[in-house]
């Protein structure tokens, strides 16, 4: 009597234990996204360090792209912008915003069902993250809100968000390498950089396309690794969740889907490029539509204070100088772009998080 009672119970007992630990990961992701989110007043070390590196980068840059800058040629230029390419620039960095979403999605469902409303309000947050935060932590926001709110693991998500970022960089080497090739007058440090880019770029899509099929070898390290007993079940699940992650790239029509919602983001940008400086009166090139939103990107890569000030001045004056520009005409460029990331980064950004706290507290 006393075993079959045991019996009956035990598959009761086994789905309460689900749900908990299911709250409880829900609980710690909510956790660790409220201290992300919240100021503190005791920042660490290393946080101080890194930030006072990108303030003294950001005034190097500063101090080299204001120099001999017509800041009443720089007002005239935006108070006399033209409204309509303004507001259609935002609509489209809004589409392609969406259509980020909808391509992290695509590696996000190898693992389980994400709805494309998560995943776009948790893009918006985490580019806002990224925008406002230091030290690029907006790749954990958006990681906890899609964990928080699915089944997925923590790890797995992350996985997928920083493979995303790895693809990127790839096709911004591609990009910036074309359009270099083609450019008589190249901004220096941009083809200093262009190799040592594309051997990290390179380095990360080995690592996607090896790492995967290595997993057994990675969890025989861990087994003979002085690491205590306990922890070695944490450990090889926490890197079989990153694998998974990675080998969402592995599937071929997931990879088709990927790779085909990449070269429509970046078009998107680039013309969406155009159109804002047709609302200034300029008139950008394709190719330094192309090269300008690379080295953006590639840029980024630095370390850089919230909104990237400094950084975004600098590859201005040094992307649009070539093609004519005046270093006046590039600051105002840079200035409206910078402006109008903000308002659609902003907007969508806080309306994600808002929408996370709501939902939050119903549950």
């Amino acid at each position: 009597m006393t075993a079959r009672r045991r019996t009956q119970t035990t598959p009761a007992r086994a789905r309460r234990t689900v749900a908990a630990s299911s709250a409880d990961a829900w609980m710690s992701d909510d956790a660790a996204l409220s201290k992300l989110l919240k100021p503190s007043s005791a920042i660490p070390a290393k946080s101080v360090i890194s930030f006072s590196a990108a303030a003294v980068l950001a005034a190097v840059l500063l101090y080299y792209s204001l120099r001999g800058i017509e800041w009443r040629q720089v007002a005239r230029i935006i108070t006399s912008a033209n409204p309509g390419p303004l507001i259609l620039a935002c609509v489209m960095a809004t589409v392609s915003l969406f259509l980020r979403a909808v391509r992290w999605r695509i590696l996000l469902n190898a693992g389980g069902d994400v709805r494309v409303a998560t995943a776009f309000w948790a893009t918006a947050a985490g580019f806002f993250g990224n925008n406002f935060l230091p030290a690029r932590a907006g790749e954990l926001v958006r990681t906890f809100m899609i964990s928080s709110r699915s089944t997925l693991d923590t790890v797995y998500v992350l996985a997928t968000a920083l493979s995303e970022r790895v693809a990127d960089a790839v096709a911004l080497v591609i990009i910036s390498a074309v359009v270099l090739l083609i450019l008589p007058a190249q901004p220096g440090w941009l083809a200093g950089a262009a190799r040592p880019f594309a051997i990290v770029g390179l380095l990360g899509a080995a690592a996607i396309a090896i790492l995967p099929l290595v997993g057994s070898m990675g969890r025989a390290v861990i087994e003979r690794a002085p690491v205590p007993h306990a922890l070695r079940p944490r450990i090889i699940g926490a890197m079989e969740q990153g694998l998974r992650g990675i080998r969402a790239f592995h599937d071929a029509r997931r990879l088709a889907g990927f790779l085909a919602l990449t070269i429509v983001i970046w078009c998107l940008d680039a013309v969406g490029t155009i159109v804002g400086g047709t609302a200034l009166g300029f008139r950008i090139p394709l190719s330094a539509a192309f090269l300008l939103i690379a080295a953006l990107g590639l840029a980024s890569a630095l370390p850089s204070t919230p909104g990237y000030v400094g950084i975004y001045q600098f590859v201005a004056v040094t992307v649009l100088t070539p093609y004519g520009f005046s270093r006046t005409d590039a600051i105002a460029y840079i200035l409206v772009a910078q402006a109008l990331m903000y308002v659609v980064i902003g907007f969508w950004g806080s309306l994600g998080l808002l929408r996370y706290r709501r939902t939050r507290r119903s549950t």
